[in-house]
C-alpha cells in the first residue's frame, strides 16, 4: 500500500502485517495481508491528488477467485548511464528471456514523461519571463526618464552646491535617494500584490508559494540592477554640471 492508504485507514501508522477486507463478488469478504509500504506517486497528472493505492502481484486471484496474470504492466529502470535509452535494446533482449510471454514497448526516459507533463507549466514560465523582461525594459526606461527629468529640474539646485564646496558623493546621495524611494516603494506594492494573489499564484506554479525566499532574491536582484543601471547616466549628468555656467546662464 502506498502512504496515503496508510494515513487514511491506519492514521499514519506502519501498516505492514496488518489486514484489511476486500471484496469477491458481492457478499464475500477476504482479508489481505499488507506486505509492504511504498511512498505516493502520481500517474496521470502532476497536480492531481494522490488517492490511496494497493499494489498486488502480477499474478492475483481476481473477484471470481480465480489466479489471473495481468496483461501488461509497468517496469521501472534505474541507469546511471548519461543516455538511458541505449538500454531499450538491452531490454527487449533481456525481459523476454525471463518471460516468455511478456515484450517490451514503449520505452520512454523519465526526463520525458516529466516534460510530457509540464507542458502547461513551460510554456506558462516562457510567456511569463517575456512579459517580464518587457515590463523590466520599460520601467527601466521609465525610471531612467524621470531621473533624467529631476537632474534637469534640479540643476540651478545641484550647480549652486557645487560652488559652495559640496561633495560630490553628496550630489550623488541626493540623486540616489529618489531612485531607492521609488524602487522601495514599487516593490513593497508588488510584494503585497503578490502575497495578496498568492492562492491564485499556487494554482499556476508547482510546488513553489509566492512568499518562498528563493524565488523573491532573483527578481529583486534583478529590480535592482535594472535600477541601478538606469540611474547611472544621470549621476553622471548631475557630476558634470559647471557650477560657473550654470550660474552664469541663470
Amino acid at each position: 500500500v502506498n502512504e496515503s492508504f496508510a494515513r487514511h485507514f491506519f492514521n499514519g501508522e506502519n501498516p505492514v502485517g496488518k489486514t484489511y477486507e476486500t471484496m469477491r463478488g458481492r457478499d464475500q469478504r477476504i482479508p489481505v495481508t499488507i506486505v509492504g509500504l511504498v511512498r505516493n506517486a502520481r500517474y496521470d497528472s502532476m497536480r492531481e491528488v494522490i488517492r490511496p493505492t494497493v499494489y498486488v502481484p502480477s499474478k492475483s486471484l481476481d473477484h471470481e477467485g480465480v489466479v489471473r496474470d495481468r496483461e501488461w504492466g509497468q517496469l521501472v529502470v534505474r541507469t546511471e548511464s548519461a543516455n538511458p535509452m541505449q538500454l531499450a535494446s538491452i531490454l527487449r533482449q533481456a525481459v523476454p528471456e525471463a518471460r516468455t510471454e511478456l515484450r517490451v514497448s514503449n520505452v520512454r526516459t523519465q526526463e520525458e514523461l516529466v516534460r510530457s507533463q509540464t507542458t502547461r507549466e513551460r510554456m506558462l514560465a516562457m510567456l511569463s519571463l517575456f512579459f517580464a523582461v518587457v515590463a523590466l525594459l520599460l520601467a527601466g526606461v521609465g525610471l531612467y526618464g524621470v531621473l533624467d527629468y529631476s537632474v534637469v529640474q534640479l540643476r540651478r539646485d545641484i550647480g549652486i552646491r557645487l560652488a559652495l564646496g559640496a561633495q560630490p558623493d553628496k550630489i550623488v546621495r541626493r540623486v540616489a535617494t529618489e531612485v531607492f524611494s521609488m524602487l522601495l516603494l514599487g516593490s513593497v506594492i508588488g510584494l503585497m500584490m503578490g502575497i495578496g494573489s498568492e492562492r491564485y499564484l499556487e494554482t499556476l506554479l508547482y510546488q513553489v508559494k509566492p512568499t518562498d525566499l528563493a524565488m523573491l532574491i532573483l527578481p529583486i536582484g534583478t529590480i535592482l540592477g535594472a535600477a541601478l543601471l538606469a540611474a547611472v547616466p544621470p549621476l553622471i549628468r548631475a557630476l558634470r554640471i559647471d557650477p560657473a555656467a550654470m550660474l552664469r546662464s541663470e
